[in-house]
């Protein structure tokens, strides 16, 4: 696991998973479970707990069943990041940086499932009676990278590096 694709990977990964453990450690020490802080119109921090996946599907599943599977799926989901980021060429930057930010934030997931049986959720987007469900950083991080790893299959292999011919002094 060498090559500026591996470090660049690592450091997003590694940034957006020590925010995503610092956001929830301070949401979890400054604020009561359901306390909500406006911060902006339509946007407030709000400190819950999430024991679904993504919207908080299966959340009414047994946990004997749900945290099992979240789990498993995780581990799933990380072990083919990290075979995608093994096959995508150095030169891809933007695939390579959203590897890395699915990676770091299904790890903070992660984290909290195996720490709580539940994910800790805290940005909460709203308007009159419309309501986001609730999410955290490595919700965002996973949300962003997933446009970008869209966005650039679409693009496909169109950033290639040129080859230029090596030019040679007579």
């Amino acid at each position: 696991m060498r090559g500026p694709r591996w470090g660049l990977a690592l450091a997003i990964g590694a940034g957006v998973l020590a925010t995503d453990q610092l956001t929830k450690a301070i949401v979890e020490h400054s604020m009561t479970l359901y306390q909500s802080i406006p911060i902006l119109p339509g946007f407030s921090l709000t400190y819950v707990r999430n024991t679904g996946a993504a919207f908080g599907m299966l959340a009414g599943a047994p946990s004997a069943f749900r945290l099992p599977l979240f789990l498993l799926v995780t581990a799933v989901a990380i072990w083919a990041l990290i075979a995608y980021l093994r096959a995508t060429p150095s030169h891809r930057r933007a695939l390579v940086w959203a590897l890395g930010g699915i990676l770091g934030g299904a790890i903070g997931n992660f984290i909290c499932r195996m720490r709580y049986g539940e994910v800790v959720d805290f940005f909460h987007l709203h308007y009159s009676g419309w309501s986001w469900p609730m999410f955290n950083v490595a919700d965002s991080a996973i949300s962003v990278a997933v446009a970008i790893v869209l966005l650039e299959s679409l693009r496909g292999g169109a950033a290639e590096p040129r080859n230029e011919p090596a030019t040679t002094a007579r």
